[in-house]
């Protein structure tokens, strides 16, 4: 699904990726961790393609495509969809007419699909506008719900966010990844893709992997991957040791 070769990423004069190797194959659900400033953020922005990241080096590709220069949309038509940590508010534009866009040529059920994330009050808002934090992040669920892409990336999915909501996301992440309890779908034309979902998930707190499964763990610290093992196990020996010795171990 997604392969990034010998990545190295500026932003400003100075290099935040230093020979980024991921592997994230179909189907399957990876965890970024890593310390504040580490370009885990980084590297999400990079591989959606978002101005100011700049790649000296590398490759990424995606379901066999070059897309290491592509334009943000079309890597979205491509099938590569983010949930940010802290989306902007669009003024002028409501919740509703966005969720459409995003749908695209898809028959979405706009409607069904916000009161099941209990976002329904909230439909005709602005994006974003006036909204709590568990609030945001249910919007940017309700977004990539119609987009349905084919690789998520969540940027920390759990910050801010309540344990009910957590609870609620988690669901909402599985049902996009296609894993657990399969739910009817909100699509009056449903269209299915061969193709597995997959994810690359941030965070900090690691309170997400209670309701959502994760098929391998991978630890940045200071632009470069430096683990890849068992999740949990993962954060079970960054907190009892922190990032540094959990680095000299992998190494």
């Amino acid at each position: 699904m997604l392969i990034i070769e010998e990545l190295k990423v500026e932003v400003g004069d100075k290099e935040i990726l230093k020979n980024v190797n991921l592997h994230v194959p179909s189907g399957e659900t990876h965890i970024l961790f890593g310390p504040n400033g580490s370009g885990k953020t980084s590297l999400m922005m990079t591989i959606m393609g978002f101005s100011g990241y700049k790649v000296t080096r590398g490759k990424i590709t995606f379901k066999g495509e070059d897309v290491t220069y592509m334009p943000i949309h079309e890597r979205a038509k491509l099938g590569i969809g983010v949930l940010f940590q802290r989306p902007p508010t669009i003024n002028g534009l409501s919740t509703r007419r966005m969720v459409e866009i995003c749908a695209g040529k898809k028959n979405i059920d706009v409607d069904a699909l916000s009161k099941k994330l209990r976002f329904d009050d909230f439909i005709e808002r602005d994006v974003n506008h006036n909204l709590s934090g568990g609030e945001i992040k249910r919007s940017e669920l309700l977004q990539l719900s119609a987009q349905q892409p084919d690789l998520l990336l969540l940027d920390e999915p759990e910050s801010g966010v309540d344990l009910e909501s957590i609870s609620l996301l988690g669901e909402s992440i599985n049902t996009l990844l296609n894993r657990g309890l399969r739910r009817p779908s909100l699509c009056h034309n449903p269209i299915t893709s061969s193709t597995p979902k997959s994810a690359l998930v941030i965070t900090h707190t690691g309170h997400i992997l209670d309701y959502i499964t994760a098929d391998k763990g991978q630890v940045l610290y200071k632009g470069q991957l430096r683990c890849s093992q068992n999740a949990r196990e993962i954060l079970k020996w960054i907190r009892e040791y922190g990032y540094e010795d959990c680095v000299e171990c992998a190494l």
